[in-house]
């Protein structure tokens, strides 16, 4: 099986900062997109930023400049650097990731249980 895990997360001043971890671990082949989304109370959960293997990258457009997504295909891991934190970033943040396994060699994605980022004086 495949398991991700966030950290990072936490209680932030508006304009602040904070980055956001996500670890893929178990019976891993290969990963494909890892991403970032995002959900607030009571919303949908919203596509933050996705990055391609090759390093591609792509933003919510509300986000460009401030939010940037890296990753360390080494260490199966997803990075997201938060910048010029608003209240409105507030919400659950999830990691998801496209992996290919090495038990039945499928692919499927996975989601992370989420970290909660709260922007907030």
């Amino acid at each position: 099986q495949v398991q991700l895990v966030e950290s990072g997360g936490g209680l932030v001043q508006p304009g602040g900062s904070l980055r956001l971890s996500c670890a893929a671990s178990g019976s891993i082949f290969s990963i494909g997109v890892m991403g970032w989304y995002r959900q607030a109370p009571g919303e949908q959960r919203d596509m933050v930023a996705r990055i391609t293997t090759d390093g591609n990258t792509n933003y919510a457009e509300s986000l460009k400049g401030r939010f940037t997504i890296s990753r360390d295909n080494a260490q199966n891991t997803v990075y997201l650097q938060m910048s010029s934190l608003k209240p409105e970033d507030t919400a659950l943040y999830f990691c998801r990731m496209v992996v290919t396994t090495t038990t039945t060699r499928t692919t499927s994605g996975y989601w992370g249980q989420g970290t909660q980022v709260t922007v907030s004086s």
